[in-house]
């Protein structure tokens, strides 16, 4: 009996022991050695808090922090706010029969590499580009936009992308709420505005914050599409960690400056903890 309960109990950590040894390995060690290098001087020395101070004494590195901050604030709502009706559209307008082709083709940006779209999104936004061609052979401009090299590209790159990914979140939560729902809000007198306003839309808010949490690591952490979007214009946190590494060769202020952005994220995670998760309705 005994060695039957042991085994039972042993069966679980047989099987996560693999995932634990991956995270072990993979995340937790290169974490701490990361922290460690961080604490240390650029020319061999001791201990120092002096790549810190540096963050927090910089104006380059807070604004470095600050454009990071508002591009992705700004990728994320117009993310949510393009994704909630498309992921609606498919979950309510779209027959049950075509749901999985018409999800296929929404995840299609997924099929190409990411490095192919930014710069497909290069040489569509370029000075001889599709858009600027279409507006001066319009004549709606006489000469072409600067479009390239701005934030605008950059916040076009990533929407182009994480709407796609919304939309998966939020179309998983949306089919996961029961119509009797709407049926009873309906029935008590509330009318579509009313219950979408107090009913679906705050039993869907888990997948939009997942979606939105999602979008938020990925777009912070992002450096291929500001890099090449972007043009060297406007220097984000992961721009200037790689200056570090490739231009500078510093790696502790590069280690620190990586910690100061895995804090952020970890904030933002604290203060979306309590709607990332998507319970089945």
């Amino acid at each position: 009996m005994n060695s039957a309960t042991n085994s039972g109990r042993a069966l679980p950590w047989a099987l996560v022991t693999p995932a634990l040894g991956w995270t072990l390995l993979f995340f937790v060690l290169p974490f701490v050695a990361m922290g460690f290098s961080s604490l240390t001087a650029h020319d061999g020395g001791g201990f120092t808090r002096a790549n810190y101070s540096q963050f927090f004494t910089n104006p380059a590195y807070w604004q470095a922090l600050v454009n990071s901050l508002q591009v992705t604030a700004i990728v994320t709502v117009i993310s949510v706010l393009l994704a909630y009706p498309f992921a609606w559209i498919l979950a309510e307008q779209v027959p049950e029969r075509w749901q999985r082709l018409a999800l296929m083709l929404a995840v299609l940006p997924f099929w190409t590499s990411y490095v192919v779209r930014s710069y497909s999104w290069l040489l569509v936004l370029a000075q001889n580009g599709v858009i600027n061609r279409a507006l001066t052979g319009s004549g709606l401009f006489s000469e072409p936009l600067q479009l390239a090299n701005t934030r605008l590209a950059t916040v076009t790159g990533f929407v182009h992308f994480f709407v796609m990914l919304l939309t998966l979140t939020i179309f998983a939560n949306l089919k996961q709420l029961s119509p009797s729902y709407r049926k009873a809000a309906a029935d008590l007198g509330a009318g579509p505005v009313r219950t979408f306003l107090h009913v679906v839309l705050p039993l869907t808010l888990p997948g939009i914050m997942v979606g939105a949490f999602l979008t938020f690591v990925l777009c912070i952490g992002d450096y291929i599409t500001p890099q090449i979007l972007g043009g060297n214009n406007e220097l984000l946190m992961p721009q200037l960690v790689m200056m570090q590494i490739g231009r500078r060769g510093d790696f502790p202020l590069a280690s620190a400056l990586s910690i100061i952005l895995m804090a952020v994220v970890t904030i933002a995670y604290l203060a979306c903890a309590r709607w990332l998760k998507i319970e089945r309705a």
